[in-house]
């Protein structure tokens, strides 16, 4: 859904501010024989100015759950997808990083692989361990009720991130860490648009169904599309699932049915790199023949722009860590959590990708 900016108070100001500072110091998605090693002290996240922060306050006295020192609690991090994705890779990395410099007491972690069901008992069985302060990355916007009742009933805050859920914020979860993925949604087509003129024929690379992150993604570049570059014609719309070996089959599938393609528009890296290899197995240049968009920001799709296979990648960034510890240090501390906290996220095109390849994960 699309996020809604108001002005917030001074007081919310004064804890992006902070917040933010804390985080400066470290963020997408399949597990891969050539992925490099990822240092999650790079490409920290920061948020936003206050104003693109939105939602009404949560405060721990709001939330209803008791005062917390970190440094004496059961931390439980929920992860969502298999780590075979530098994403995902990223992401529990710097959480882990991050519990470890905060100094918290135990780190518990789960992995869902893919599996909503699974995620739900992964987060009961945290609860069951003891854990009294959880961060979720959601597979789904929907579904994830019951382990969400589950804590609220033990009086345990959830901080979400990288995925919106369906629910109320400061009675369900606390608040929500991540990118706005309809503003990187647009910023894919404005340099779809920049790549090829504004002309030709679009395929897109949809993500998983069920979450946020695909719809979100999907109505930004869509509508850029239709606002800024009529002349872009999206001929097909085909989920890869998120996933480098679906997105090269989509590809391979559509170089049969729609051969008049010249442009992709993947919703992550993954499946864009996919559709490279598809391309390159069918004789044609990537990055050339077709021109290629993606968003995540991995180190492998940076490499295939400065290989010139590629022509631009929006980021969305995985080290979430030092923000999210920084919020739960905030909000332990009495002070008001905005219910969606936005980050920032950089782009890659031709012209800084070589000299940023060292800052991608």
């Amino acid at each position: 859904m699309m996020i809604q900016r108001r002005t917030r108070t001074l007081a919310v100001a004064c804890l992006l501010a902070a917040t933010a500072t804390l985080a400066a110091s470290g963020c997408s998605k399949s597990e891969t024989s050539d992925t490099a090693t990822t240092d999650s002290s790079q490409g920290a996240q920061a948020a936003k100015t206050p104003e693109s922060s939105s939602g009404s306050g949560c405060s721990l006295q709001t939330y209803g759950a008791p005062k917390l020192d970190l440094k004496d609690a059961v931390v439980g991090f929920s992860q969502s997808e298999k780590e075979a994705n530098p994403f995902r890779i990223a992401e529990t990395q710097s959480i882990k990083d991050e519990a470890k410099k905060a100094g918290v007491k135990k780190l518990l972690t789960t992995n869902a692989q893919s599996q909503l069901s699974k995620q739900i008992s992964d987060i009961q069985d945290m609860l069951s361990q003891g854990a009294q302060f959880l961060i979720v990355a959601p597979l789904n916007s929907d579904g994830l009720e019951p382990a969400l009742k589950a804590a609220a009933d033990k009086k345990v805050p959830v901080l979400t991130i990288d995925r919106k859920v369906n629910a109320s914020a400061c009675k369900d979860y606390v608040a929500f860490l991540g990118s706005d993925f309809v503003e990187q949604g647009k910023r894919a087509a404005d340099a779809m648009i920049k790549v090829t003129g504004g002309k030709g024929k679009v395929a897109i690379l949809l993500g998983a169904s069920g979450n946020n992150v695909t719809t979100d993604r999907t109505k930004g570049f869509v509508d850029q599309l239709k606002a800024e570059a009529p002349g872009l014609e999206i001929v097909a719309q085909q989920t890869g699932e998120f996933a480098r070996d679906k997105g090269q089959q989509v590809m391979e599938q559509l170089i049969q049915s729609k051969p008049d393609i010249t442009a992709v528009y993947a919703e992550n890296d993954e499946m864009g790199l996919g559709a490279v290899t598809a391309l390159k197995a069918a004789g044609k240049k990537p990055g050339k023949d077709v021109k290629i968009v993606s968003i995540d920001g991995t180190r492998n799709a940076v490499q295939a722009l400065v290989n010139g296979e590629y022509n631009a990648v929006i980021e969305s960034n995985p080290r979430f860590g030092p923000l999210a510890f920084a919020t739960a240090q905030k909000f332990y501390g009495g002070e008001e959590i905005p219910e969606n906290v936005i980050i920032t996220d950089r782009a890659y095109d031709e012209s800084n990708a070589k000299a940023s390849l060292g800052g991608a994960f």
